[in-house]
């Protein structure tokens, strides 16, 4: 197996990226006392990210993926975001698997 050394750059940036927001945005909140609606926000906002990134796989109209989209919605509106993406990963697993 070979490794791209471009790809695992992109990798790395992505993850560097990824770990200077997240510790940023701490340590700029970290004194700050948030408004309930900004803490909603804050809370909301990966699961728009999530949803940006996977959306467009959806747009194939593949019945399978189609079906883990509805049973996706229908889950996360009783569960937390990462109950739901496990979920939703597995749905589409499995159907994709039974429906071809």
């Amino acid at each position: 197996m070979t490794i791209d050394l471009a790809f695992l750059a992109v990798i790395l940036a992505m993850a560097a990226t990824t770990y200077v927001t997240r510790i940023g945005g701490y340590l700029i909140l970290r004194n700050w006392t948030l408004s309930p609606r900004t803490r909603t926000v804050l809370e909301t906002a990966p699961g728009c990210v999530l949803i940006t990134v996977i959306a467009p796989d959806f747009a194939n109209g593949h019945p399978a993926d189609l079906a883990a989209l509805a049973l996706t919605i229908l889950i996360a509106r009783k569960l937390p975001l990462l109950p739901t993406i496990l979920l939703a990963v597995a749905t589409a697993g499995v159907l994709r698997h039974v429906m071809g």
